[in-house]
């Protein structure tokens, strides 16, 4: 299953690199695009939530890494709250392959 990294720049220009273990995290954000801080917690939310359902369904258990994304996301948007305009820019976004689809496909 592909992976995505996306890189994103928070209201005080500050970088982070999130990761989102299935690729419709593109489905719902695009390089080059600012969103407003809310819209951006709820589209990282609903992505990272069905992104981990499709981690679910392939291999049988929920991606914890996906939560910690969601976590750490909403952690980092508390610093925000209540900044008017606050925007948050996904910079680039880069598909990967995953390490487990890696080393699965290195075994066969």
């Amino acid at each position: 299953m592909p992976a995505v990294m996306l890189r994103v720049r928070w209201p005080d220009s500050t970088v982070s690199e999130c990761y989102s273990p299935s690729t419709v995290i593109k489905d719902f954000l695009q390089a080059g695009n600012a969103y407003p801080l809310a819209d951006f917690v709820e589209r990282t939310q609903s992505a990272l939530t069905l992104a981990s359902e499709r981690v679910q369904a392939k291999y049988g258990f929920a991606c914890s890494a996906a939560a910690d994304q969601m976590q750490d996301i909403q952690i980092r948007a508390r610093d925000f709250t209540g900044t008017q305009d606050a925007v948050v820019t996904v910079e680039s976004v880069v598909e990967s392959i995953s390490a487990q689809d890696a080393t699965r496909s290195s075994t066969n």
